[in-house]
């Protein structure tokens, strides 16, 4: 594969990620999530391993449902099989049954194998 058709890919593969997040499409975000990711970020800012199980169950459960992923900037960066998102957006949603809402800078770094495709592999957030 050339780096363009990762880069498309990559941008495909955001895309689906949001469109599962908003869907609470558990089996597409164990597609796109990989086994060992990591995340930092809200509430506390702490780092998270094992963060795949925990968002799975989180959606799976309805403990967060999501009602608004509105991105208003991606930048997506291909370096041989790793790959960097920068999503700008607004999030709505519950969690726990109590309302949230927030303009949030993700930064993503994914792995691309050709069993698994691309993968999230760590992600970060902050307000934005």
């Amino acid at each position: 594969m050339t780096d363009r058709t990762l880069t498309d890919e990559l941008y495909e593969a955001e895309r689906r990620l949001q469109a599962a997040q908003l869907a609470g499409d558990v089996e597409e975000l164990d597609r796109l999530l990989h086994e060992d990711l990591v995340f930092t970020g809200p509430p506390d800012g702490r780092c998270h391993p094992g963060a795949k199980r925990l968002d799975l169950e989180n959606h799976r459960s309805r403990t967060q449902v999501m009602t608004e992923v509105a991105e208003e900037d991606l930048t997506v960066l291909v370096a041989g099989t790793t790959g960097v998102t920068c999503f700008l957006g607004t999030l709505e949603g519950t969690f726990a049954g109590e309302p949230f809402a927030g303009r949030l800078r993700y930064t993503r770094t994914w792995v691309h194998t050709e069993e698994h495709g691309w993968r999230i592999l760590a992600a970060h957030a902050g307000p934005a």
